[in-house]
């Protein structure tokens, strides 16, 4: 399995204003630029620690998931939630040539956790031997920072805020997240059972 972003969040939806208020940053200095692109790293290193934990996608992007075969032949859940569409589903046989599946032959099962792909009919589209199928699907809760849940919202201005506390700090960074951010996550993260053996 490999899930690759093809869109990015782009930096107007991103909370940098709300981020730089939260740490009360002055405004209206010269190096207002550099704090702005200091701003939004932290923000996005932010979102991509919560977003791993959790595995919600905060904004809504395009993500490839390419498989080389079904978890389960009538049902494969989506490494990400929540998905709103998926655009396309493409079949590659073992050299690579592709064919598009037809829309009507699979349907989106919504789940705030864990939405999947459900064939249509019978089962999904049977991938060749030696070849994949990738799936083309937006995930995100919306399109704005507004539709993030506040929960989550906050989560990453405290993680955000940590990354610059600790700017200055060569040694190494203890891996856990802090208390507070972990306790705002918490009902978001989803439970696997089985060692992910369910679809």
């Amino acid at each position: 399995m490999m899930l690759t972003e093809q869109t990015a969040v782009p930096t107007a939806a991103l909370p940098i204003q709300e981020f730089k208020d939260h740490l009360r940053l002055g405004s209206g200095f010269a190096d207002d630029g550099v704090q702005d692109a200091l701003a939004e790293a932290y923000v996005r290193a932010a979102m991509a620690a919560i977003e791993g934990r959790v595995g919600k996608a905060l904004i809504a992007r395009d993500f490839l998931l390419a498989l080389s075969d079904w978890r389960d032949g009538i049902a494969q859940a989506f490494p990400l939630a929540p998905v709103t569409v998926i655009g396309s589903v493409t079949v590659r046989d073992a050299v690579g040539v592709p064919t598009l599946v037809a829309a009507s032959a699979y349907r989106l099962q919504k789940d705030l956790h864990r939405p999947k792909i459900v064939g249509v009919g019978s089962s999904l589209p049977s991938i060749p031997s030696g070849g994949t199928v990738e799936l083309l699907f937006t995930a995100g809760f919306g399109p704005a920072w507004g539709n993030v849940p506040v929960d989550l919202a906050q989560a990453v201005l405290l993680l955000a805020a940590q990354f610059h506390e600790n700017r200055h700090e060569a040694a190494e960074r203890p891996s856990a997240l802090p208390f507070g951010v972990m306790a705002l996550i918490e009902r978001w993260r989803t439970v696997r059972v089985l060692g992910g053996g369910e679809a």
